[in-house]
């Protein structure tokens, strides 16, 4: 079945509307349809098909690597346009395959181009098809033959790639394909139907259809919110900048993962920050064992002029240390749709850079907060002096001084054994971290103690009776000592740094840890004070297991795949390296190379030849000639098949039906088999044809 006229010229036209290519479309449609009123062709081989269709999949591969990798937004045009807004930005896997299929129409047009210019409208299968190549050199005669015209699958193509935008349940690109459609279903209707029932089916179909994209609408967003966390929650629990929930006072082993979390390469080898702060708390409540942030608010982050990916978390300070930072942000923002989270940071952190988010918030107590991919590589520029958190609190609440009534007893008696009541600041915060170190040890377990009594809380029998527990444990209470003691103090979250990979270092999930901040009033800053034992890293240690090299290799297949995913790769070079030169290679065969020849397809003028092209002398046309000369001429445009087999309803054509349909797949075989025949069957054909050719002066046609 051909093309109807004009239809893949409309359906081009449509795509580029839809695409906000208008020109590029109908260019496209212009180029398919010139061969209708031109003779220009091109006689082209099985081999021209396969190098052409080996191009355009290479420039598949080329595109999607292009956009899969790059940093930009907005698919082929961005090759042109540069770097797109960087809070525009969005899941290069989903970019990466909506480009590619947006551009599909103009990425085959070359492969439908040359079936439409060349002598013969159609492929071999064996160009499309790998499976029939590979046979096809294995010399399997039944793929002798086999050609396909690609136009109606090339018109299916743009009118997908046509829909490949955002739903918003509009109706123009609805009515717009299913009037196309109608088109191409228009020349194929049956007449086993009548029209009405025809037409009315179609007309069913059609308003399903435009129902239904109200629900694919809304389901749309359903996905893309759950892909947008899919991995973010794979690998670890949300922290969350308002609040964090203690395990103290839980009975029974503390057991953390072994899986990377964060991965950080310092500036300098060896130079690494102790502590990757992500939150910092306030208030805590005895009762729930949990400490919350003293305010929700947070104020926007500004970056440096000009300079999009840089932030200035303490404007003015000046570091030298550097730290380039991987971690996922493992929240996400219900509103926008994007991975949201807090950002592990070392101690001091003034400005971070190469930080492609969209928006960057911090609260009072120096959690950072970003709304972006779900993958950052990042540098952070850190050091002593000031941070991004709030001095202390010196309003009438006093949040960084207040204690809970219930641990009040206990920590009263806890100072008086110390005896540090009356010292100095710097004495006090000596006094706090032997006390601890002296007296209590690190434990991941935590057993029933006898010696509990109905009333106490669990940090109050912590300090007075067993002294033993993990970090959360021993961060709490030196909080609370240090208030006690007159010295504001918060909660830490975050990560501790110790564990070399290379020339950087990995975090796990057992990493996690609690500390101090401790404020000195001499420098008027904020400073870590980690009372938990230094034994706590080797008794975390002692969770690893045999399996956990494998865990790290999966981790880091998973870190690849990421990276490529958020556009945290820089592979597009290499790609463009590889897969540009082979395409140019190819392109040259196709053009320089091709076994093809230019053909004009006219009538024989006065003072030209004769068109000449694979089987222009097969005997079988004398048999076509001699049968129109008795008044059954084939028809414009009608296949010799359809026309053979009209021309046997004669009933004086009765005896010849199988002689002359045999002739016809031999004829079909010599015009179009890239073998061709062979000269020993070749000489058969043509003494055939001889044999009905010497009958038909017998036959009478009817007229």
């Amino acid at each position: 079945m051909k093309m109807p006229p004009l239809l893949l010229f409309a359906t081009l036209a449509f795509w580029g509307w839809q695409s906000n290519l208008p020109w590029a479309g109908v260019a496209a449609g212009v180029v398919l349809e010139l061969p209708r009123v031109t003779s220009f062709r091109w006689e082209l081989e099985e081999v021209d098909f396969n190098r052409i269709w080996s191009f355009c999949v290479l420039m598949v591969l080329a595109l999607a690597g292009y956009i899969f990798t790059t940093n930009d937004q907005g698919g082929l045009t961005g090759m042109f346009q540069g770097l797109s807004a960087l809070r525009k930005m969005s899941d290069s896997s989903s970019v990466a395959a909506t480009s590619v299929l947006r551009w599909l129409p103009l990425i085959f047009l070359p492969f439908l181009v040359a079936q439409t210019y060349n002598v013969r409208s159609a492929v071999p299968l064996t160009a499309i098809s790998l499976v029939f190549r590979l046979r096809r050199r294995r010399g399997e005669s039944l793929l002798s033959g086999r050609y396909l015209d690609v136009s109606y699958p090339y018109f299916i193509v743009c009118i997908f790639s046509a829909g490949i935008h955002t739903n918003t349940a509009t109706i123009s690109y609805f009515w717009g394909q299913g009037a196309l459609i109608l088109w191409a279903l228009w020349t194929m209707r049956t007449g086993r139907y009548g029209f009405k029932v025809w037409l009315g089916a179609l007309v069913l179909v059609l308003l399903l259809g435009f129902f239904g994209q109200y629900g694919i609408n809304g389901a749309e967003r359903v996905v893309q919110n759950f892909d947008a966390q899919m991995f973010a929650r794979f690998f670890r629990s949300n922290t969350s900048p308002t609040q964090s929930s203690t395990l103290i006072g839980q009975i029974g082993e503390l057991k953390l993962s072994p899986s990377i979390v964060i991965w950080l390469e310092p500036g300098e080898v060896g130079q690494a920050p102790a502590y990757l702060r992500e939150a910092s708390y306030q208030n805590y409540s005895a009762k729930t064992m949990i400490w919350f942030a003293g305010s929700t608010n947070f104020d926007e982050v500004a970056h440096a002029p000009h300079e999009d990916t840089t932030w200035l978390l303490v404007p003015g300070k000046t570091n030298h240390a550097v730290a380039t930072i991987t971690a996922y942000l493992n929240g996400h923002d219900d509103q926008l749709g994007y991975p949201k989270g807090v950002l592990p940071l070392p101690s001091g952190s003034s400005r971070l850079e190469k930080l492609p988010v969209y928006s960057l918030k911090k609260n009072l107590t120096g959690a950072v907060l970003a709304l972006g991919p779900g993958l950052l590589i990042f540098d952070a520029k850190y050091g002593p002096g000031a941070t991004c958190d709030s001095p202390p609190d010196t309003s009438t609440n006093q949040m960084d001084l207040r204690i809970p009534a219930d641990e009040t007893n206990a920590l009263a008696r806890v100072v008086a054994e110390m005896g540090a009541a009356s010292h100095s600041e710097t004495e006090k915060r000596l006094a706090v971290a032997a006390f601890f170190s002296r007296q209590f040890t690190y434990s991941t377990w935590q057993g029933r103690d006898k010696r509990r009594t109905p009333d106490a809380t669990p940090l109050t029998r912590f300090l007075l009776t067993s002294r033993s527990g993990h970090c959360e444990y021993f961060a709490t209470a030196t909080v609370l000592l240090l208030r006690q003691l007159g010295i504001p103090a918060r909660y830490a979250v975050g990560y501790y740094v110790h564990e070399t990979s290379g020339s950087g270092y990995v975090i796990r999930e057992r990493d996690a840890h609690a500390w101090c901040l401790a404020w000195n009033r001499q420098t008027k800053t904020w400073e870590d004070f980690d009372t938990t034992p230094g034994s706590w890293v080797a008794a975390e240690g002692r969770h690893s297991a045999a399996w956990d090299s494998l865990s790290d290799l999966r981790t880091w297949v998973v870190l690849q795949f990421e990276k490529l995913r958020w556009r945290q790769a820089n592979l597009r070079q290499y790609i463009l390296w590889t897969l540009v030169p082979v395409m140019l290679v190819l392109l040259y065969y196709i053009l320089f190379q091709s076994r093809g020849r230019r053909r004009t397809v006219a009538k024989k003028s006065a003072g030209g030849a004769a068109v000449i092209w694979p089987g222009h002398d097969s005997a079988f046309y004398r048999l076509e000639t001699a049968l129109a000369a008795r008044g059954l001429p084939r028809q414009p445009a009608e296949p010799l098949s359809e026309w053979l087999e009209r021309v046997l309803a004669e009933p004086a054509l009765a005896d010849l039906r199988a002689p002359l349909r045999e002739l016809l797949i031999f004829h079909y075989r010599y015009r179009f088999d890239p073998l061709g025949l062979t000269g020993e069957e070749k000489e058969a054909f043509t003494q055939n044809v001889e044999l009905v050719f010497e009958k038909l002066p017998l036959q009478q046609s009817g007229k």
